[in-house]
């Protein structure tokens, strides 16, 4: 009889870490102010409060995933952020294909794999960061 591999447990959970004391522990003052630019849109944006993820992973709300490699089901934030040392890091679910205009649009930018990444804001269209937010939030990918 076969062995059932044991899926690891995952890593990236909610936490009940201060998200500000996350912030403020940036050392970078420009991503630290655009860190909570970001942290603002996307609470106005989804209607919840922030939670830190893990130890670098601010997020926004819940929501269920199932892996398509092992059909497993965990909780993931429905939006999300990190600051990291070399751009922001935005959790979005958005098909930037699909919305090439908009891309266009928002400035300079990398996305892959499920993630847009800032170098900084003042590179980006922050309206046009907002609406890329609402589509991830409402599905319209």
């Amino acid at each position: 009889m076969a062995r059932k591999k044991k899926l690891a447990e995952i890593k990236t959970k909610p936490t009940q870490a201060s998200v500000d004391e996350f912030i403020n522990s940036i050392d970078d003052e420009q991503k630290r102010e655009d860190s909570f630019t970001i942290l603002q849109m996307m609470k106005d944006a989804s209607g919840e409060e922030p939670v830190l993820w893990s130890s670098s992973i601010i997020g926004f709300g819940n929501k269920q995933v199932t892996s398509t490699a092992t059909g497993r089901t965990v909780n993931w934030l429905r939006i999300g952020f990190s600051s990291r040392k070399a751009n922001l890091s935005l959790y979005l679910t958005v098909n930037y294909e699909k919305h090439l205009d908009l891309m266009k649009e928002l400035g300079k930018h990398k996305a892959g794999a499920g993630c847009l990444y800032i170098s900084k804001l003042d590179d980006i269209n922050l309206d046009v960061l907002r609406k890329i937010i609402k589509l991830s939030l409402h599905n319209l990918v």
